[in-house]
């Protein structure tokens, strides 16, 4: 039987927030990166607030600022290696003025 080894040291790789959804009549925008193992995403949080401005913009809004917190969910867990697949999201209110 062959057991992965896994080493102690995590890539940092810059990551880009993606727009993943939200709703136009609640004024909020979700961005999320998706990585795996041995990975420490390095993220842009400016692109991030970049990117939901844009998209409130687009639909009639003046801006966006953050909302709440981030949210962390493993896809695939390996019970010898750990989380395989890594999916976190992040919230952003559109404001009025």
């Amino acid at each position: 039987m062959l057991i992965p080894i896994v080493s102690g040291c995590a890539n940092h790789v810059p990551m880009d927030w993606q727009a993943t959804g939200g709703s136009r009549g609640d004024g909020t925008v979700k961005l999320s990166i998706q990585y795996g193992i041995n990975v420490d995403p390095q993220l842009n949080e400016q692109q991030g607030l970049d990117l939901a401005k844009q998209r409130c913009i687009a639909w009639g809004y003046q801006g966006a600022e953050a909302f709440g917190g981030v949210t962390k969910v493993c896809n695939q867990f390996d019970r010898y290696i750990g989380c395989l697949d890594n999916y976190v999201t992040k919230e952003y209110q559109c404001l009025v003025q």
